[in-house]
């Protein structure tokens, strides 16, 4: 069995984290994906619109998705002791030096390959700063209306 791990923030699930997910199934049997916290969104990226307990729910549910669970707050390698991945599958955007990573990697006892996905989805929709920045121009246009029930 080949264990692959993928990881990010997932934050505002859309077709580009799919598309992702689906690639990193691929290239093992299992899946494991590990869900960025609420602080790493934060130092990475912005404050998290979902909370991390419901982008977990949502991985998690997804098909390809074998287990899933939440990083740590401490040290991005501490889950990789419990899944021991075969495989860690980054995404095309995801800010690593592949072979720094995988040198980080035999430092801590992993034997894991680091592959990176190059297929992505260049829809103006698959980032979650695109989708956030279309509705804040819906609102501004007065084009984003509530419909009446």
């Amino acid at each position: 069995m080949v264990r692959v791990l993928a990881t990010g923030t997932f934050e505002i699930l859309h077709p580009g984290h799919l598309l992702y997910l689906e690639e990193a199934k691929k290239l093992g049997d299992e899946l494991f994906v590990i869900v960025g916290r609420d602080v790493t969104v934060r130092k990475r990226k912005r404050t998290p619109v979902i909370p991390e307990e419901q982008r977990l729910k949502m991985i998690s549910a997804l098909k390809m998705v074998d287990n899933a669970m939440l990083g740590s707050e401490e040290d991005i390698y501490d889950p990789l002791y419990t899944i021991n991945p075969d495989i860690i599958a980054l995404g095309y955007d995801q800010d690593f030096d592949e072979e720094k990573l995988e040198r980080e990697l035999r430092e801590r006892g992993f034997n894991s390959k680091v592959i990176r996905i190059k297929e992505h989805n260049s829809n103006a929709f698959c980032k979650a700063e695109a989708i956030i920045k279309r509705i804040l121009e819906l609102m501004e246009e007065g084009r984003w209306e509530k419909s009446v029930d």
